[in-house]
């Protein structure tokens, strides 16, 4: 058995092997699964930070950060902000807050954020 998980482990691809580690680490946590979620609901919900950009909107700075658990992503938008320390991609974190469906994902708007190691 050892010998065909060592296989396994050699034959998958790397980006797999990741994502099953981040599924793993958001669920011990008790995080909810980011496939699952539904508009209009509170959530606490964490991930990976993928990706980190300033977009403005209505004039004021909003800083979008997009996470992601391995098995879907949120976009969580800060209003007013242009960083936040310690958030920053690679880094792992937990948002609670409400769920927006805007086009064809996930939005939280100004959620609390916890980082996690």
């Amino acid at each position: 058995m050892p010998f065909k998980k060592m296989v396994e482990r050699l034959t998958k691809p790397t980006e797999e092997l990741d994502r099953e580690q981040l599924t793993q680490f958001c669920d011990a946590r008790s995080l909810a699964p980011l496939d699952t979620l539904e508009a209009r609901r509170a959530v606490r919900v964490g991930g990976e930070v993928r990706s980190v950009r300033i977009v403005p909107r209505a004039g004021a700075p909003a800083l979008e950060v997009a996470v992601s658990d391995g098995r879907g992503s949120v976009v969580a938008v800060f209003l007013g902000r242009r960083k936040i320390a310690g958030l920053s991609p690679g880094r792992k974190v937990a948002l609670e807050g409400m769920v927006a469906r805007v086009g064809n994902r996930s939005v939280i708007t100004n959620p609390a954020y916890e980082l996690l190691a």
